[in-house]
C-alpha cells in the first residue's frame, strides 16, 4: 500500500491521478492533498479521500476550508500558506508525494520532499528549470526517487535503459527527441497570430489541460522548458536534446542510440497513462486511458519546429545554454505575460516579445541558493510588468509568495 501526498489536487494532474487511485484502492491510499484555492473542490475530495492533512496555498482558503470541513468527522487537519504545502510535502506517513501544483509555488514543497527522501512524481516545471541544480543535490542527499510525470519525459524514462544514471556515453545513448503537438496555431497565418483570443489558444487539440499550461503549449514555451527540464532529469547536453512537431501526439517522445536504433513511447493522449506508470513503476498498472487503435491512425507526421511561429522555443535554448539564472528569468516573464494575455491586457505575440526582452534587460548571475533563483524571478517578474505596463501585483504568484 502506498501512501499519496498529491499536491495540486484540484488540478487536471491531481483529477487524473485520483481517478487511477480510485481503480486501486487496494494499491494506494491518499495521506495529503493540497492546492492553491478552489475551496469547493477540496472539500469534496477531502470528504471523499479522507486525508489525514489537507493544505491550501492561500491562507483565506484554508479557514474556508477548515471552516467547510468542520463537524464532518473525517478527521482531516487543514493548514495554509507555503508552510502547509510543506507540511503535506513532507508528512511522514506518505511515502509518495505527486509534485503537480501549477507554477513557481510547487518549488519549496517539492524540494523539501525530496530531502525527506520521498518518492517524487514530479509535474511541476518550475522546480526543475528554475532550480534544476539545487533540486538534483536535494534529490541525491536526500536519497529520493525520483519519476517525472510529463508524458515527454516519462515516455523518454520508459525508452532510456533501466538504471540510466545521466551517463549518456556509457548508456549509448546519442539524442533525446522530445514531441510537440504545435498547439492550436500550428498552421494559422504568422499575421493572424496578433489577433488570436485565450479562448483559441486554450483550445488543445490533443490533451486537456489547464489555461496557463494550454497557452504554453499554443507559443511552445512549454517544449522550451521541457528542454531544460530533460537536461536535468537525464543529464543530457543541449545539443543532444531535438524537438521535432508531431501533430497527432501519439509517439510521446524517442530515444536514439549509438548504433543507430531509435526506440519511442507511444500511447493514447491521455495522462492516466505516465501517471499510472509512475505510480506503479518498476510494474503496470491499468490507467482507464483508451487502447491504441493502429488501424485507425492512418499515419504519424513529423515536421521541424518553425522558429518564426515559436521563437519561445528557441529563447529557452538559448537560456538553458547560458545557464545561471536565465531558464529562471525567462520562466517568470513567461508567466507575467501568459497572465497578460488570458486577462486580456497583451496580445499573444507579445508574450515572446516580452520574454525576448527581459533576457536582453537583466544581467545574467549564477544560482548557488535558492536566494539567488528567488531574487532573479523576483526582478524579471518587476521587468515584464513594467514592458506590459502592468500593476506592479500583476501577473501570477510570484516565487516567493
Amino acid at each position: 500500500m502506498r501512501r499519496l501526498s498529491i499536491l495540486g489536487a484540484t488540478g487536471s494532474i491531481g483529477d487524473s491521478t485520483l481517478d487511477v487511485v480510485s481503480r486501486h484502492p487496494d494499491r494506494y491510499q491518499v495521506a495529503a492533498l493540497a492546492a492553491h484555492r478552489n475551496v469547493a473542490r477540496l472539500a469534496a475530495l477531502c470528504r471523499r479521500h479522507r486525508p489525514a492533512l489537507a493544505a491550501m496555498l492561500d491562507a483565506d482558503a484554508a479557514l474556508e476550508l477548515e471552516r467547510s470541513l468542520a463537524g464532518s468527522g473525517i478527521g482531516t487537519r487543514v493548514l495554509g500558506g507555503v508552510d502547509g504545502l510543506v507540511a503535506a510535502a513532507t508528512l511522514p506517513e506518505a511515502d509518495t508525494v505527486v509534485a503537480a501544483i501549477v507554477g513557481a509555488a510547487g518549488l519549496d514543497p517539492t524540494i523539501a520532499a525530496a530531502r525527506a527522501g520521498k518518492r517524487i512524481l514530479i509535474a511541476n516545471k518550475e522546480t526543475l528549470v528554475i532550480g534544476g541544480a539545487l533540486f538534483m543535490r536535494a534529490v541525491r542527499d536526500g536519497g529520493a526517487t525520483l519519476l517525472p510525470l510529463d508524458s515527454e519525459h516519462n515516455a523518454l524514462f520508459q525508452c532510456l535503459p533501466p538504471g540510466y544514471d545521466g551517463d549518456a556515453a556509457a548508456a549509448g545513448v546519442v539524442r533525446l527527441v522530445l514531441t510537440a503537438s504545435g498547439g492550436p496555431f500550428r498552421t494559422r497565418a504568422l499575421a493572424d497570430l496578433a489577433h488570436v483570443t485565450p479562448g483559441e489558444a486554450c483550445a488543445h487539440p490533443n490533451w486537456t489541460m489547464g489555461r496557463k499550461i494550454s497557452v504554453d503549449s499554443a507559443t511552445m514555451m512549454n517544449k522550451g522548458l521541457e528542454v531544460i527540464e530533460a537536461h536535468w532529469l537525464f543529464g543530457a547536453q543541449r545539443s543532444a536534446i531535438d524537438v521535432v512537431v508531431h501533430p497527432q501526439s501519439v509517439i510521446h517522445s524517442m530515444v536514439e542510440f549509438a548504433d543507430g536504433s531509435v526506440l519511442a513511447q507511444l500511447g493514447h493522449p491521455d495522462m492516466r497513462t505516465p501517471i499510472a506508470q509512475a505510480l506503479a513503476w518498476p510494474g503496470r498498472i491499468e490507467s482507464g486511458a483508451p487502447r491504441l487503435d493502429f488501424a485507425a491512425l492512418a499515419a504519424l507526421t513529423f515536421e521541424p519546429p518553425d522558429l518564426a511561429r515559436f521563437p519561445c522555443l528557441a529563447l529557452a535554448y538559448d537560456a538553458l545554454a547560458a545557464g545561471g539564472s536565465a531558464p529562471a528569468m525567462l520562466n517568470a516573464a513567461n508567466a507575467v505575460s501568459v497572465a497578460a494575455f488570458l486577462g486580456g491586457r497583451a496580445a499573444f505575440p507579445a508574450i515572446a516579445a516580452t520574454c525576448a526582452e527581459t533576457l536582453a534587460r537583466l544581467p545574467n548571475r549564477p544560482v548557488v541558493e535558492l536566494g539567488d533563483a528567488l531574487a532573479a524571478d523576483a526582478q524579471a517578474r518587476q521587468l515584464a510588468r513594467q514592458i506590459l505596463d502592468l500593476p506592479p501585483d500583476a501577473g501570477g504568484v510570484p516565487l516567493a509568495a
